[in-house]
């Protein structure tokens, strides 16, 4: 049985708009606002630490930087550090990594992570680039018969030599 559905009744209008309830205090001010935050304060270059760089206390504060961004989900951070050692020249620290992809995606986290080696390793010049790897050409794994002769008579020529004087047939 279908159940009847009553016609539809426009809503009644009211004589009087509601009002929002909201209740303000004080009135918005731009200048009040902003006097809430606090200007960090900026510390001249003759003041800041200038500890020279060195390698294994760069990989040990990078590693351990990489195991919080691991714990905090940045697995991808995390392998890009481990991946490889950094490379430096006093103040300024290069970082290789693989690929454009993992340049757009470090990139933003760049920032906090040199304000993290700067306090560790007690250097406030300290300086991070972001450089891509030279990709090898990486020959592909021989897989059918035919490839596995050529790669192996690439190694060695008298294979060519063994197979012609035999008469070997290579039947791939």
């Amino acid at each position: 049985m279908k159940e009847k559905v009553p016609p539809y009744e426009a809503p009644s209008s009211s004589p009087e708009p509601l009002k929002p309830n909201i209740q303000v205090s004080q009135p918005f001010s731009i200048k009040n606002s902003l006097s809430e935050f606090k200007e960090t304060p900026v510390i001249p270059d003759s003041q800041l630490p200038r500890t020279p760089l060195n390698s294994d206390a760069l990989r040990k504060a990078s590693r351990n930087y990489a195991l919080s961004m691991k714990e905090a989900g940045k697995e991808t951070f995390f392998h890009a550090v481990v991946k490889r050692d950094f490379t430096f020249n006093d103040e300024s620290i290069t970082w290789w990594v693989d690929s454009e992809v993992q340049v757009v995606y470090l990139t933003p986290m760049l920032m906090e992570f040199m304000t993290y080696l700067k306090t560790e390793l007690n250097n406030g010049f300290l300086q991070i680039q972001l450089q891509l790897t030279e990709e090898e050409t990486k020959e592909n794994k021989p897989y059918t018969g035919k490839e596995k002769y050529q790669a192996l008579a690439r190694k060695n020529p008298n294979l060519h030599t063994l197979k012609n004087r035999f008469n070997l047939d290579i039947e791939f």
